[in-house]
């Protein structure tokens, strides 16, 4: 009986196993979410804009 594990273990065992395919499963998600949904590539070049009266506006957080 060296050999068989207990009934502790082997629920021990499949709790892991779940926990590891919903992982699995979650990063399968998120993996084709990004594949949809594509973060849009940003230009290292900042671009100016300019309000009504022809005058440049500032930068703000997000400009960079």
């Amino acid at each position: 009986m060296a050999g068989h594990p207990t009934a502790a273990k082997r629920q021990k065992e499949r709790a892991r196993q779940e926990k590891r395919a919903e992982k699995a499963q979650r990063k399968a998600q998120r993996k084709l979410g990004q594949e949809q949904n594509p973060r849009p590539e940003r230009s290292g070049d900042l671009t100016v804009t300019y309000n009504e009266e022809g005058q440049p506006e500032g930068f703000n957080f997000h400009d960079f």
